[in-house]
C-alpha cells in the first residue's frame, strides 16, 4: 500500500474553503492544530447571524454565519467561528477553538474541541472530535471517537514514508480527508490519517493510516 502524504493538500482541496491562512506556510497538516487558537483570535468576526431555538448557551466570542441553527440544549462556550447554514444540535458541545465552514453539522451529544471542519463535515450523533481536521463531506457515523492523547501521555507519531514520526504534539486526534467516511463505532486511534474518499468499516479500531477504498 502506497504510504500517505503529510500535506495539507494530500488531504483537502484547499482552494476557497474560506480558512486558507491556516494552511500557509504549512508542511504537515497536523502543524494547523496548534495554530486554530491564535487564528481565531485574529481573524473572528464579530457579531452573529444565526437563529438560536429556545436558550442554548452561547459564550463570548462566537460567531455564527447567516441560515445557522443552533437547537436548545447546545453549548458553545467558544472561541468558534461556525460558518454558514450549519446545524447545531441538541445537546452538542463545542468547547474552545473550533472552527466549522459552511454546512456543517454538529450533533446530539457530540464534543468538540480545537478542531476544523471543512464544509459540508457531518459529526451528527455522540461523536467526539478534538486536535482534528475533517475534510469537505466527511461523514462521521453514530458514535465515531476520534481519540487524541496517548495512554501514556507520550508525543503522538505518524507513519510518514514508512517511518514513525514524532509530530511534537501531545494531543492529536485525526486527519480526515474529503469525502471519507468513517462507519458507527469505530475508534481512530491518536494519530490517525485518513485519505479523501477512504472508508472506515463500523467497529473499526483504527491505528495508523487509511488510503483510499
Amino acid at each position: 500500500m502506497k504510504s500517505l502524504g503529510c500535506a495539507p493538500a494530500d488531504f483537502f482541496d484547499l482552494k476557497g474553503q474560506g480558512h486558507e491562512e491556516l494552511f500557509a506556510s504549512i508542511s504537515e497538516v497536523w502543524e494547523i492544530l496548534p495554530k486554530i487558537s491564535a487564528y481565531l483570535k485574529k481573524h473572528l468576526p464579530k457579531g452573529s447571524q444565526g437563529k438560536l431555538l429556545g436558550q442554548p448557551v452561547i459564550g463570548k466570542d462566537v460567531y455564527l454565519g447567516e441560515g445557522t441553527i443552533v437547537e436548545p440544549g447546545a453549548y458553545i462556550r467558544g472561541p468558534a467561528w461556525i460558518g454558514k447554514n450549519c446545524e447545531i444540535r441538541h445537546g452538542a458541545y463545542l468547547r474552545e477553538n473550533v472552527i466549522a465552514g459552511d454546512g456543517c453539522i454538529l450533533g446530539n451529544s457530540s464534543e468538540f474541541k480545537n478542531c476544523l471542519l471543512l464544509a459540508g463535515a457531518h459529526a451528527p450523533h455522540f461523536n467526539y472530535v478534538g486536535d482534528s481536521i475533517l475534510g469537505r463531506g466527511v461523514n462521521l457515523g453514530a458514535g465515531v471517537i476520534l481519540s487524541n492523547y496517548r495512554l501514556d501521555g507520550q508525543v503522538i507519531r505518524v507513519r510518514k514514508s514508512g517511518t514513525l514520526v514524532e509530530t511534537g504534539l501531545r494531543k492529536f486526534g485525526a486527519i480526515v480527508g474529503d469525502g471519507a467516511s468513517v462507519g458507527c463505532n469505530a475508534v481512530l486511534n491518536p494519530g490517525s490519517l485518513v485519505a479523501p474518499k477512504a472508508k472506515i468499516l463500523p467497529g473499526t479500531i483504527w491505528v495508523g493510516e487509511k488510503s483510499k477504498g
